[in-house]
C-alpha cells in the first residue's frame, strides 16, 4: 500500500483545509515530519487511520469523537480525503465523522451524521464511484490491505513506545499484544471449545454415575434388609469413583440372590399356612353341620307341642266351614230379599225428595193426577215460543233507535263544526295569499343577493392570494439578501485567487519554458533558474473554478432578483382585484352576504307550498258546503224512520205484557214453566218407582222363607248368620291346610336318623371352629402377603439389576469420549503432564510467530548495531502458573551471553524495538497475504540516540528503499532536520496549525 495525497479540513488542530502530497515527500525514501509540541503531527497520522477505518489508534480514542477542529468556522464540516494505491488499484476514500452544524433556520444546531464515499480512478482519468456505505466500504478497506486497524496501527504507524514495552514486557502482555496483530482468536476458540467439550463431557458421565447410584439405591431400598446383604452392604459411592461400576454389578448379583433365597423361604411358609387354614376350614364345617342338625331337632320338638295346642281351634274352623256350604243354598235368595229392601229404600227416599219440591197443593197427589198437572204446563210452555220472536224484534227495534240517534248527533258535531270552518273561510285565504307573496319577494331578493354574493367571494380570495404573496415577497427578499451576500463572497474570492495567481505567474510561466524555446516574457532561449511553484501555487484552473463559483452564484442572484419581482407583480394584481379593505374586512361582508342569501333562498323555496296551501283550501271550502247540504238531507229521512219504529214497538210491548205476567221477560216465563214441568214429571215417576219396589219386597220375603226351611235352618235370620266371606272362608281353609301340612312335616323330619342321632351328642360348638378357622385364614394371608412381596422384591431387584447393567454399558462410550477429550483440553490448556513447557495451544502459535518476528527483527539489528546484538526466541518454561513459550531474549557477541531485553539501555532499547517493529511489519504483511507496504511511519524514540547510532539508523531506514518503500519519521529531533532532506513540518498558530512541505531544494 502506498499513500499519495491527504486532504484534511476542521480535523484535529487543522481548521482551514491542508493537503500533504506524499508522493514528492517519498521521492528521497524518507521524510521528516517535525513541529513543535502539539502542534498535530500524531493527527496527520490520526487523520489516514480515520480515513481508513473510520476512527483513531484506539489509545487516542475520546467518548465524544474528539475529531472536529475547535479552531474551525461551525459552517465548514470536518472531512478527511485520502488517495492512496492498494492491490494494484488507486483509490480515494473521503470520510466526514458525526458533527454538528448550525441549524439552517433559525438558531441553534443538528447534528449531522458520519458519511463516507470511496472512489476508485479509471483508465480514461476520472473516478468511479463505488460505494457509500460504512459497512461496505470497511469491509472493501480491510479486504484490500489484509489487515484490521489494530494490525495497521501495529504495522505502518510504528509507535516506537509500544515496542519498547513490548521488549520489557512478561508474557501475558506479549501474548495479548501478538494476539491482536496476528489473530490467533481460532486458536484461542480452539481452547475454549476443547473446555466446553471437555466440562460438557465431564457433566455427562457425571450424570450418568448420578444416574447409576440413583439405580443403585432404589435396588438398595427394594432389596430390603437381608442377612447376606447385612454381611455385604453397597459401599459409599460418588459420582467419578474408579470401581463405581464393579462395586454396583457385584452388590446387584449379591442383592439377587438375597432376594431368590427368601423368595424360597417365603414360599414353602405358605404351603404350610395353606394346609394348615385346610384342616382348619373342614373342621368349621363339620361343626357347623353338627349345629344344625342338633337345633333342627330342637325345633321339631317345639312345632309338634304347638301343634297340639291348636286342636280345638281346628275343630271351630272345621264347623264354622261345613255350616258355610249349607248356608250357600241360601245365599240367592237372601241376596235378592236384600237388593228388593234397598231398592225400596231407595225409591222412597227419591218420592219423598221430588214431593218435598212440589207445591203444598200437589205433595200428597198420586201419579195420575200429577201426569194430568204436566200435560197443562206443557201446553202453556208451547205458547210462549211465538211470544219469544217478538220479544227479539222489540229488542232489535230499541238498538235501531240508539244508532239513530248516535248517527243524529254525529250529523250535528259535524253539521256545527262545518259551520264553525267557513266562518273563518275569509281569514284563512287571505293568510293563505299573503304566504304566497311573501315567498315571491324572497324570492326575488335571493336573486339580488346572488349578484352582490360571487364579486365579493372574488375580491376575498384576491385579498387572501394579496396577503400569502406579501409573505412570499418577504422570504423572496430574505434569499435574494442571501444570494446577494453569497455572489459577493464569491466574487472576492476569485478575485484574491486571480491576484494571487499573477503574483505566483512567473512559476506558472517558467513550468512552461522548455530548452531552446524563447521566453515569453524576455525572449531569452537560456533558462538558469526558472522559477518554481510554492506551496499553495493558485494556477489557472483553481482561477477558473473560483471565477465559475461567482458565475454561478451571480446567476443564482439574478434568479432570486426575477423571483422577488414576480412575486410582487402578481401581488399587485391581487391588490388592485382586492381593494383597499381588508382580508377579515371581506370575510365579515362575505359572510353576511351568504347568510342573507340562505335565508332569502330557505324563504323562496315555500312558494310552491304556499300556492298549494291555498288550492287545498279552497277546494276544501267547496267540499264542505256540499257536506252541509248532504247532512241536512239525511236529517230529515233519520226523523221519519224514528216515528215508524216508535209505532211497530208499542204495539208488541203490549201483547208481550200480556204473555210475561210477573215474569221479566218472556224467556224467564218460559224457563220457570219447564223448571214446574220438569218438578211434576219427576215427582210422577218417583211415585210409581216406589208402588212397584214395595210389590218386589214382599216377593223376595216369600222365596228366602222357604230357600231357609230346605237348607234344615230354622229362621232365614239363622241361615243369615250362618253365611261366612269369602275371606273368611278362604282364612279357615287356610288355617286347616297349615294344620294339615305341619302335620306333615312333623312325621317326615321324625323319620329323619341323622337328625336323631346328633341329638344324642354332646352340643357343638362352632365358635370355637370359627376362631381356629380365622386364626390360619390370617397367618395364610400373611404368608401370602409374604410370599408377594418376595416375588415383587425379586422381580425388582432383577429389574433395577439389568437397568444398571444397561446405565453402565451406555456410560462407557461417554467416559471414554470424556477421557480422550480431557486429555486434549489439558494438552492445549497446557496443564497436561504431557504439555512439558505448559504452553497453550494459542501460545504455541504465538511462539512461532514471535520466532519469525525475532528472526527478522535480527537482520536490521545486527546492521543497526555494528553486529553486537540478535534477538532470540525463548520458549523457556515460565515459574508459577505464567505462561510459557513467548520469552524474548538479546545476544550480545561482545560476551556471547544472552539476556533479557529488559536489561537493555535507552539508546539499545530504540535499536532493539525499532528492529522489531520493522521485522513485525514484515511478518505481518507476509501474513497478510504479501501485501506491499511502500509507506511506513515511525514515531518518536530518536532523541535517545548518539549520533553514531543516529546515523546507523537513518542507513537501515534508507535501505528499505531497496524494496521501494518510504518511510516517514515522526520527531522534533533537530539534529534530523538536516540529515532527512524531505520534510513536511507543521506549524502551530493561535487560528489552527497548518502543513509546509519541504523536498531540500528553493524554487529559482
Amino acid at each position: 500500500m502506498r499513500l499519495h495525497r491527504l486532504a484534511l479540513t476542521a480535523f484535529g488542530p487543522f481548521a482551514a483545509p491542508q493537503e500533504i502530497d506524499f508522493d514528492a515527500l517519498s521521492a528521497a525514501g524518507i521524510f521528516l515530519l517535525h513541529g513543535p509540541t502539539g502542534a498535530g503531527k500524531t493527527s496527520v497520522l490520526d487523520a489516514v487511520c480515520f480515513a481508513l477505518y473510520g476512527s483513531v489508534p484506539g489509545s487516542r480514542q475520546t467518548p465524544g469523537g474528539g475529531l472536529r477542529s475547535d479552531h474551525a468556522d461551525p459552517a465548514v464540516p470536518t472531512e478527511v480525503v485520502l488517495e492512496f494505491t492498494a492491490g494494484g488499484r488507486r483509490l480515494e476514500l473521503t470520510r466526514s465523522p458525526e458533527q454538528p452544524r448550525p441549524k439552517k433556520r433559525g438558531t441553534g444546531t443538528t447534528r449531522d451524521k458520519a458519511r463516507c464515499q470511496l472512489r476508485e480512478h479509471t483508465a480514461d482519468g476520472g473516478w468511479k464511484a463505488l460505494s457509500r456505505s460504512h459497512q461496505e466500504t470497511g469491509a472493501e478497506i480491510e479486504q484490500l490491505l489484509g489487515m484490521s486497524r489494530e494490525q495497521f496501527c501495529q504495522v505502518v504507524l510504528l509507535p516506537q513506545g509500544d515496542f519498547a514495552r513490548f521488549l520489557r514486557a512478561d508474557a501475558e502482555d506479549r501474548g495479548r499484544l501478538l494476539g491482536r496483530l496476528f489473530d490467533t482468536r481460532r486458536f484461542a476458540a480452539v481452547e475454549r471449545q476443547l473446555a466446553d467439550r471437555r466440562r460438557s463431557a465431564e457433566e455427562q458421565v457425571r450424570s450418568g454415575d448420578e444416574r447409576v447410584l440413583g439405580t443403585a439405591q432404589r435396588l438398595a431400598q427394594a432389596a430390603g434388609d437381608g442377612a447376606d446383604l447385612r454381611a455385604r452392604p453397597l459401599a459409599p459411592l460418588t459420582p467419578g469413583d474408579p470401581g463405581l461400576g464393579e462395586e454396583v454389578l457385584s452388590w446387584a448379583a449379591v442383592a439377587r440372590s438375597d432376594a431368590r433365597e427368601r423368595l424360597t423361604i417365603a414360599r414353602y411358609a405358605l404351603a404350610a399356612a395353606e394346609d394348615r387354614h385346610e384342616r382348619a376350614r373342614h373342621a368349621l364345617e363339620e361343626s357347623r353341620e353338627l349345629d344344625r342338625l342338633q337345633r333342627r331337632h330342637a325345633e321339631t320338638l317345639r312345632r309338634a307341642d304347638a301343634l297340639a295346642a291348636d286342636a280345638p281351634a281346628r275343630e271351630e274352623a272345621q264347623r264354622l266351614l261345613d255350616r258355610s256350604l249349607r248356608a250357600d243354598r241360601v245365599l240367592p235368595s237372601l241376596e235378592l230379599r236384600q237388593a228388593a229392601a234397598a231398592a225400596l229404600r231407595a225409591a222412597a227416599t227419591a218420592d219423598a225428595g221430588a214431593r218435598a219440591q212440589l207445591p203444598p197443593a200437589l205433595a200428597e197427589a198420586g201419579a195420575e193426577q200429577l201426569d194430568t198437572m204436566e200435560k197443562r204446563l206443557s201446553e202453556e210452555y208451547g205458547a210462549l215460543t211465538a211470544a219469544e220472536r217478538d220479544e227479539r224484534r222489540s229488542a232489535e227495534i230499541g238498538r235501531e233507535r240508539a244508532a239513530l240517534d248516535r248517527e243524529g248527533r254525529a250529523a250535528e258535531d259535524l253539521l256545527q263544526e262545518t259551520e264553525t270552518w267557513l266562518a273563518g273561510w275569509e281569514r284563512t285565504r287571505e293568510s293563505l295569499r299573503a304566504a304566497v307573496d311573501t315567498a315571491q319577494q324572497a324570492a326575488t331578493r335571493a336573486e339580488q343577493l346572488a349578484g352582490r354574493l360571487e364579486p365579493a367571494r372574488l375580491q376575498l380570495a384576491a385579498a387572501r392570494r394579496r396577503d400569502a404573496l406579501a409573505a412570499d415577497a418577504d422570504t423572496a427578499a430574505t434569499d435574494l439578501a442571501g444570494a446577494r451576500e453569497t455572489a459577493g463572497a464569491a466574487r472576492e474570492h476569485w478575485l484574491e485567487l486571480k491576484e494571487a495567481r499573477l503574483l505566483g505567474i512567473a512559476a506558472e510561466l517558467a513550468a512552461a519554458l522548455a530548452p531552446g524555446t524563447p521566453c515569453a516574457v524576455c525572449g531569452s532561449a537560456e533558462h538558469p533558474h526558472p522559477a518554481r511553484p510554492v506551496p499553495g501555487q493558485v494556477d489557472r484552473a483553481a482561477e477558473d473554478a473560483a471565477r465559475a463559483r461567482y458565475e454561478e452564484a451571480d446567476e443564482r442572484r439574478a434568479a432570486a432578483e426575477r423571483r422577488l419581482a414576480a412575486v410582487r407583480e402578481a401581488g399587485a394584481e391581487a391588490a388592485a382585484v382586492a381593494g383597499t379593505a381588508t382580508t377579515a374586512e371581506l370575510h365579515a361582508l362575505t359572510g353576511t352576504l351568504a347568510r342573507e342569501h340562505a335565508e332569502a333562498h330557505t324563504t323562496a323555496g315555500g312558494l310552491h307550498r304556499a300556492r298549494e296551501a291555498l288550492t287545498t283550501a279552497e277546494r276544501e271550502q267547496e267540499h264542505r258546503i256540499e257536506g252541509r247540504r248532504l247532512a241536512e238531507q239525511r236529517a230529515a229521512a233519520r226523523h221519519s224512520r224514528r216515528e215508524a219504529l216508535d209505532r211497530e214497538q208499542q204495539a208488541l210491548e203490549a201483547e208481550l205484557a200480556r204473555l210475561r205476567g210477573d215474569a221479566p221477560t218472556i224467556g224467564d216465563r218460559a224457563r220457570l214453566l219447564a223448571h214446574r214441568i220438569r218438578l211434576v214429571a219427576g215427582a210422577a215417576r218417583a211415585a210409581r218407582e216406589a208402588d212397584a219396589a214395595a210389590r218386589r219386597l214382599k216377593e223376595a220375603d216369600d222365596r228366602l222363607a222357604d230357600a231357609a226351611f230346605r237348607a234344615g235352618f230354622d229362621t232365614t235370620d239363622e241361615a243369615a248368620a250362618s253365611v261366612l266371606t269369602e275371606q273368611v272362608r278362604r282364612s279357615c281353609r287356610h288355617r286347616l291346610d297349615a294344620w294339615q301340612a305341619e302335620e306333615s312335616a312333623l312325621a317326615e323330619r321324625r323319620a329323619e336318623t341323622g337328625t336323631a342321632a346328633a341329638a344324642e351328642l354332646p352340643p357343638a360348638r362352632p365358635e370355637v371352629a370359627e376362631t381356629a378357622a380365622a386364626r390360619t385364614a390370617a397367618l395364610l394371608r400373611t404368608a401370602a402377603s409374604a410370599a408377594d412381596a418376595a416375588r415383587q422384591r425379586c422381580a425388582e431387584v432383577d429389574r433395577l439389576s439389568r437397568q444398571a447393567a444397561v446405565e453402565l454399558r451406555g456410560l462407557g462410550p461417554l467416559r471414554e469420549e470424556y477421557e480422550r477429550v480431557a486429555r486434549l483440553a489439558a494438552l492445549t490448556a497446557g496443564t497436561s503432564a504431557d504439555n512439558e513447557r505448559r504452553m497453550r495451544l494459542e501460545s504455541y502459535v504465538l511462539a512461532a510467530r514471535l520466532e519469525q518476528v525475532a528472526a527478522a527483527a535480527t537482520v536490521r539489528l545486527l546492521r543497526m548495531s555494528g553486529g553486537r546484538y540478535t534477538l532470540v526466541h525463548s520458549d523457556d518454561r515460565a515459574g508459577g502458573r505464567g505462561r510459557s513459550g513467548l520469552g524474548l531474549h538479546v545476544v550480545d557477541s561482545w560476551t556471547g551471553r544472552a539476556r533479557d531485553t529488559a536489561t537493555l539501555s535507552g539508546g539499545e532499547t530504540f535499536f532493539a524495538s525499532l528492529a522489531l517493529a520493522l521485522g513485525l511489519a514484515d511478518v505481518v504483511t507476509d501474513e497478510a497475504g504479501g501485501l506491499r507496504l511502500d509507506t511506513l511511519f515511525i514515531d518518536e524514540g530518536f532523541g535517545s540516540l548518539d549520533e553514531q547510532a543516529l546515523d546507523e539508523v537513518l542507513d537501515v531506514l534508507d535501505s528499505l528503499r531497496e524494496r521501494d518503500r518510504s518511510v516517514g519519521i515522526v520527531s522534533h529531533v533537530g539534529d534530523l532536520r538536516s540529515r532527512v532532506p524531505a520534510q513536511l513540518e507543521v506549524v502551530k498558530r493561535r487560528g489552527g496549525s497548518s502543513v509546509r512541505h519541504h523536498t531540500g531544494s528553493a524554487a529559482g
